[in-house]
């Protein structure tokens, strides 16, 4: 399987066949190098963690062409790789071999990333880089990833303050008549705009009080708005149906008649409503008549999960109603908004030690007889 040959010009000429019987061969003018190399490639065969060199000279370009179809990602998603690939990744690794790109050169090229873009972005563009990295040793193109320990921890998320009672009102009270039971259902359901602007009539159970999230709209460049699949599997869910958004959702209908695979909401020309469109154009003079110019349609999530949290739901009810991954998220975002740990934990210990009522009022007093 194994052996070195000298060749008659002097050189040393080892070669092996790998798992699949293809024959490699190498030359070198000394025999110790042979040696080495030789005895490197068959310990990397035993290992099972041997790379044909055909495929080490892959291109980052050339791999990431035939990497990026194959995955299985949404449309944002999707739009948001081939963003960091055309603008970061592939002018700086584009035509270099996968296996000659080392550790120091994704660090500098971190460097870079921080200096010029948000924590966000640069964490986003640099685990991108792993995972095709990752997804490049799992194939048989790299022994090792260079990304090991490079990706940015996750920039620290500022305090979410959820809107009031009264901000929340003055919202729905500032919204024209075709979007006011949106920023209803967007404060009560917590729906993301794309789940809400997706949201079918069929989906809305009135005799149940619920409503089904199973998809979201969309926009994808140079079409028009589509319905997709709502953000994770966790965003699949049914969620309580409030008398007020009922009621919201009921007039809205009665005011806008709509069929049972229609959307609730629509434009004014029956069709779908842009998310861009309602931003620029309804959103953002609606927050300022309401007198919040900083308000994001995004804030009446906040709205429903703290409301939820006040009334002592659980970290899994709220992470449901939300349409979380996993309950870690909604920990990550609203642990704050939960009663306070070391208020509960002294009460606890006071509680312990408290003497009995009735031990303290007649501490001190002679007993009787």
């Amino acid at each position: 399987m194994a052996s070195i040959a000298r060749r008659p010009d002097g050189t040393y000429r080892p070669r092996y066949r790998d798992e699949n019987g293809k024959e490699h061969a190498r030359h070198f003018k000394r025999k110790v190098d042979a040696q080495r190399w030789l005895d490197e490639q068959t310990a990397a065969l035993v290992r099972g963690d041997w790379v044909d060199p055909q495929r080490g000279r892959s291109t980052f370009g050339a791999y990431v062409e035939t990497w990026l179809p194959a995955q299985p990602l949404r449309d944002s998603s999707r739009r948001a790789y081939d963003s960091y690939l055309r603008n970061h990744l592939l002018p700086a690794f584009g035509d270099k071999r996968l296996s000659a790109v080392t550790r120091t050169q994704v660090l500098a090229f971190r460097r870079g990333m921080e200096a010029r873009l948000s924590p966000t972005t640069s964490r986003q563009v640099m685990a991108l880089l792993a995972g095709i990295f990752a997804d490049a040793v799992e194939d048989g193109f790299l022994a090792k990833s260079p990304c090991r320990d490079t990706v940015p921890s996750r920039p620290h998320r500022k305090r979410v303050v959820p809107l009031t009672v009264e901000q929340v009102d003055a919202l729905v009270q500032a919204a024209p008549d075709r979007y006011r039971a949106l920023v209803i259902l967007g404060a009560g359901c917590g729906l993301r705009l794309g789940e809400a602007l997706g949201l079918k009539v069929s989906r809305v159970r009135f005799l149940e009080r619920e409503l089904d999230v199973v998809e979201q709209l969309t926009l994808v460049p140079g079409a028009p708005p589509r319905l997709a699949p709502p953000k994770t599997r966790g965003s699949v869910r049914t969620v309580p149906l409030a008398g007020v958004v009922a009621e919201a959702l009921a007039e809205h209908l009665a005011a806008f008649p709509a069929g049972p695979d229609d959307l609730v909401f629509r434009s004014r020309t029956g069709g779908p409503i842009w998310s861009n469109t309602f931003n620029n154009s309804v959103w953002q003079p609606l927050r300022k008549r309401a007198g919040l110019p900083n308000a994001r349609f995004h804030d009446l999530r906040h709205f429903t999960a703290s409301a939820l949290i006040r009334y002592g739901e659980s970290v899994k009810t709220v992470a449901h109603v939300l349409g979380h991954a996993d309950e870690t998220e909604t920990l990550r975002t609203y642990s704050h908004l939960w009663p306070d740990a070391d208020a509960r934990t002294r009460a606890a210990i006071d509680s312990a030690f408290a003497r009995p009522a009735d031990s303290v009022r007649t501490q001190g007093v002679p007993h009787p007889g």
